[in-house]
């Protein structure tokens, strides 16, 4: 069976160096634009910080990433950040580190050390948990063989990401990877039902 590591709460946690205060967040996350929706909600909450800095790592496969300075010295605080995403080796995580300053220049060691030590400590929070790498399917059917469609996706262990049940039913599934191929001709065996392959 293929897997990924992620977590799948959020998490605060506060870390403090010569009089600047740093607030880490912890978000579990699926997309860009929850990254930005995220993002959004931390800087209303902090609008007078003076640093919002971040990192995100997204994809089963963990290939989407990015990490913002938001100001800070180039790789002082984002690439910290991400270095703790990737020390657990998850995916489908955004950490946000909001900096208030202090008074006492850190320096760019101090800084590093800061967002680090931040990112690690709200990590410490969360339990790292695995997950089914899985395809993804929307499915389109008549109600009247509703019974059908759901006993082979429970047989299957498939994920119902989301669906809309009236007269004519929409469902988006997860289809686990190891058993992808017999999943899908069980599916094409019900007459009336469509299948279409989604974007990962």
């Amino acid at each position: 069976m293929e897997v990924y590591f992620t977590i799948d709460k959020t998490a605060v946690a506060e870390f403090k160096d010569r009089g600047s205060k740093f607030l880490a967040y912890a978000f579990p996350v699926k997309s860009p634009e929850e990254v930005k929706e995220c993002l959004g909600e931390v800087k209303k909450e902090h609008p007078k910080a003076t640093h919002h800095c971040y990192a995100y790592r997204l994809g089963t496969a963990g290939l989407q990433f990015r990490a913002s300075d938001d100001g800070e010295p180039s790789g002082s605080a984002g690439k910290p950040i991400l270095g703790q995403i990737d020390s657990k080796q998850i995916t489908d995580v955004l950490i946000v580190v909001v900096r208030y300053f202090g008074g006492s220049l850190l320096g760019v060691p101090g800084l590093i050390n800061a967002y680090k030590m931040s990112a690690a400590m709200v990590l410490q929070l969360i339990p790292v948990i695995q997950k089914n790498i899985e395809a993804k399917y929307h499915l389109s059917f008549d109600y009247t063989i509703m019974n059908d469609v759901m006993m082979v996706v429970k047989q299957n262990n498939c994920t119902v990401i989301s669906q809309e049940l009236q007269l004519f039913c929409e469902m988006v599934i997860g289809v686990p990877k190891s058993g992808e191929e017999l999943c899908l001709l069980r599916l094409k065996d019900i007459y009336g039902l469509q299948i279409q392959p989604q974007k990962p």
